[in-house]
């Protein structure tokens, strides 16, 4: 069983969420705690009133392309430090170094490297570089560890390692503003221990469904993560329409696919008139024109199911309404349906 080492605590926050700092012996394995969901709500309500939750991209593939950008420039002085290269002597001839390891290097350096090593396929290489970041406070090596361990990749697959990994992010960073640069990994890390707590792991995590709905509505509110804001909607399904709709709205404004495609069928399913209707139709259109890889199954499925009960008179309206949506959204429309964890 994992110990519980911390608790998220938003019932003291102000503007920016706070964390117990409580520094455990071991400093990956630590759950969350949250306060009731009266009080999670009444705080998400709170911020969207105030026009918190304002749209934003997930720009976490494209902050993995700056890494890699950089970690080309420092290659070279990285490699030699790690691999002891000898330096040449003002007369030319070499002098005798003592190979360098990874504490000789500074952690945001150990991260690039652990990047370039990655992507040139050394992924046990990259392994030791993200381990030493992760562990000197870099919120991006921790993620991607934790994205490793989930999913298998170049190391055997183990969930609770990739939990360890997520709540180190969430213990550490948790209380990181959304406009920082490393904002789009926490928020991520708390979708990931938001999922586990969904599903449970096997003789580690209980299965905590009220415990998800807390770490979605942090992440949904404060971060406006349209990941964590698709998954309230599919929480909120079958007991509240009216907060699934919400929820999916926000998501679906930001470019989510999947949130379009659940919005169009609850707003269609849910019409009691033509222009509603239309509109879910609409929605429905939108991320059919968008749906790619594994998601274009079950969301062309779903499109084709509602396309069939429409009237020409319905299906006109959404289609002159999709293309509008898409002609005044082109960041939206190129935003990806879910964070791109490659």
């Amino acid at each position: 069983m994992v110990r519980d080492l911390g608790r998220l605590d938003l019932g003291k926050m102000g503007k920016m969420a706070r964390f117990d700092q409580m520094n455990p012996p071991n400093r990956h394995i630590q759950t969350l705690e949250g306060p009731s969901l009266v009080e999670l709500h009444r705080y998400s309500a709170k911020q969207m009133g105030q026009g918190y939750d304002r749209p934003r991209e997930f720009k976490i593939m494209s902050a993995l392309r700056d890494l890699i950008i950089t970690a080309g420039v420092a290659a070279g002085v990285v490699t030699m430090a790690l691999s002891g290269q000898a330096a040449l002597a003002f007369d030319g001839t070499p002098t005798q170094t003592k190979p360098l390891s990874l504490e000789a290097i500074s952690p945001s350096e150990a991260l690039r490297y652990g990047a370039r090593q990655y992507y040139s396929g050394d992924k046990a290489g990259a392994l030791n570089s993200l381990r030493y970041a992760a562990e000197n406070g870099q919120p991006m090596a921790a993620w991607k560890l934790g994205e490793m361990y989930a999913s298998g990749d170049g190391v055997k697959e183990d969930d609770l390692k990739a939990f360890e990994y997520y709540s180190q992010i969430v213990r550490e960073h948790g209380d990181d503003r959304p406009e920082a640069p490393d904002a789009p990994f926490v928020a991520s890390a708390f979708v990931a221990l938001g999922n586990y707590y969904l599903n449970g792991i096997s003789d580690a995590v209980p299965q905590n469904v009220a415990r998800a709905r807390q770490i979605f509505t942090h992440a949904a509110s404060y971060f406006g993560d349209p990941q964590a804001q698709y998954e309230l909607g599919r929480l909120y399904q079958d007991s509240s329409s009216r907060m699934a709709v919400r929820w999916y709205n926000l998501a679906a404004l930001k470019g989510h696919v999947g949130a379009q495609a659940r919005l169009g069928e609850t707003l269609f399913t849910q019409g009691h008139d033509d222009e509603r209707k239309a509109r879910g139709l609409m929605w429905l259109t939108i991320a059919h024109r968008r749906a790619h890889g594994q998601d274009s199954g079950w969301i062309n499925a779903l499109h084709e199911q509602y396309f069939g009960l429409a009237s020409e008179a319905i299906r006109g309206r959404a289609r002159a309404m999709a293309d509008t949506w898409i002609d005044h959204n082109p960041a939206a429309v190129m935003t990806a349906s879910t964070p791109a964890l490659q």
